[in-house]
């Protein structure tokens, strides 16, 4: 079980020199600010297209990251950089997310703002476990994890990419009762579910088996390929 996925990052990727670091869709950006908590010499751009969402990161931007972290609002479809800029790229349960048709734009997007043997990080939950049965009955993600995982391959046949490394873990992911799953899961800010009364209950009755005193406790299986941008 792995509790922090910086754990799995910082040992696929060196992280020890001065890195230039973006992230797209980095949600709240947890993993890339405790990344810059620990590589001082590190500096990070963030794009995140949820307009509610990059308003919270700008008002809890920590102060001593102000000056290595920016955030942007936008789609990684369209990367607001120049070319070649970055070492490392990070796609932390965000490909799924783009479009399908616009999977391919990101990925050459994202190749053509790393460096020459920069790496792309992409991290993406696998399509099975309880809490993926849950989500299901009002999200059912297994279309577009497929096609992410069919995107990054058919990033891979063109030959500017290369794979260095997968690797496939658990998660834990904790929800101290149904509230506050309800809060996350049915109402993200990103998304509209379409959150009948009757489909409510019918999540609430799904997840209720699961929930103990103290809240109810899922495994969350992880899928992640390195990918390294090659010279052509």
């Amino acid at each position: 079980m792995i509790h922090n996925e910086l754990d799995v990052l910082t040992e696929l990727v060196p992280l020890g020199n001065s890195l230039k670091v973006i992230e797209l869709g980095c949600g709240s950006a947890r993993l890339l600010t405790e990344l810059l908590q620990c590589c001082p010499a590190c500096e990070a751009l963030a794009l995140e297209v949820d307009a509610v969402q990059h308003a919270k990161n700008l008002a809890r931007l920590p102060e001593m990251l102000a000056p290595r972290l920016r955030f942007v609002q936008q789609s990684a479809t369209a990367i607001p950089a120049a070319d070649c800029g970055f070492d490392l790229a990070l796609m932390l349960k965000s490909l799924h997310h783009i479009p399908q048709g616009a999977m391919q734009t990101a990925l050459a997007e994202t190749w053509r703002v790393l460096r020459p043997g920069g790496w792309l990080y992409v991290s993406e939950p696998v399509y099975e476990g309880a809490l993926n049965d849950i989500v299901k009955l009002y999200n059912d993600e297994g279309p577009v994890r497929a096609a992410a995982q069919a995107a990054l391959d058919r990033a891979l046949s063109t030959g500017q990419w290369q794979q260095t490394a997968e690797r496939r873990f658990d998660m834990p992911a904790h929800f101290p009762n149904w509230e506050s799953f309800e809060q996350r899961m049915l109402y993200p800010s990103f998304a509209d579910h379409q959150i009948t009364d009757d489909l409510r209950q019918r999540v609430k009755a799904a997840f209720d088996p699961h929930c103990r005193a103290d809240g109810a406790h899922f495994t969350r299986p992880m899928h992640v390929r390195l990918l390294q941008k090659q010279a052509v």
